[in-house]
């Protein structure tokens, strides 16, 4: 076994144990505790190229902003920040959202020393989108109030969704439909896409269709078998009355090189990107 499958196992361990028999209405002290001792394994450094790919090269499955007015975007569960500075760069009022303050601590430290620069650095012909950090949760809305507005026309997840079991999925969806401004778009990198569901987690295995039934019935407790994976066969109708709309569903050309590839070196992460 190599030291980086043995490092990889060894975090999935932990990740396992931290949360083993604890109620998901307390796992967001339990991610603080993570960050406090500085063990962030899902952490990269950086943006996910999949994503950047999204920003430069599929600027069509977005909307244009009315005229005078900035897009607003949204990174729930934003870590040290890469992604929320990836959308100011693009010309995105940018909004992190962290339930960790010590994440939040990290996330400022790193806009100090990395906004303006290199991938960071305002892309020609935007204006620069302004950043702010918001402590919260994402399922209460108690951060909403430091939002102009209180809806976004981007909304970004990826490693958030992987990280909440999967009796928090349909709470999950049913918020994302209301942070969604009318004509947004929900962004969702899909992962990990190919690990079996009854590995447990975090992170959670999410093969496309747990994002699929689950942002098309928003808020419905959709049935799943005792090894937690979806019985997508069982569910009734294509969606509910306040269903998201698929807009894009692809793979991106890169992504991770530490993870979203099998063994054979293809790419397993999707991209899912959803209107109201």
């Amino acid at each position: 076994m190599t030291d980086q499958s043995s490092q990889a196992k060894y975090s999935r361990g932990r990740l396992f144990s931290h949360f083993d028999n604890t109620d998901p209405s307390q796992h967001g002290p339990k991610w603080d505790e993570l960050w406090r001792e500085d063990f962030h394994p899902w952490d990269n450094g950086t943006p996910n190229p999949a994503f950047i790919e999204v920003l430069t090269e599929h600027r069509n499955l977005f909307e244009d902003p009315p005229e005078g007015r900035k897009r607003k975007a949204l990174v729930p569960g934003c870590g040290r920040g890469y992604d929320v500075l990836l959308l100011a760069a693009h010309g995105y009022d940018a909004y992190g959202l962290e339930i960790s303050a010590k994440a939040l601590e990290n996330a400022k430290r790193v806009e100090g020393e990395k906004s303006g620069e290199d991938i960071y650095k305002t892309k020609e012909g935007v204006e620069r989108g302004k950043v702010t950090w918001l402590a919260g949760d994402f399922f209460k809305g108690d951060f909403q109030k430091d939002v102009e507005g209180e809806t976004f026309d981007l909304i970004y997840d990826y490693t958030f969704l992987s990280a909440l079991p999967p009796s928090m999925r349909p709470a999950w969806s049913k918020r994302m439909t209301e942070l969604l401004a009318p004509k947004g778009r929900l962004v969702c990198l899909e992962w990990p896409t190919d690990k079996p569901s009854s590995e447990g987690g975090p992170p959670w295995s999410l093969p496309s269709k747990v994002y699929k039934c689950h942002l098309q019935h928003p808020g419905e407790e959709l049935p799943y078998d005792k090894d937690s994976d979806l019985k997508e066969a069982d569910i009734r109708g294509q969606s509910n009355s306040i269903g998201l709309i698929s807009v894009a569903h692809f793979q991106p050309k890169r992504t991770f090189q530490s993870r979203g590839y099998d063994a054979e070196g293809n790419v397993t992460d999707w991209i899912g990107v959803w209107k109201r």
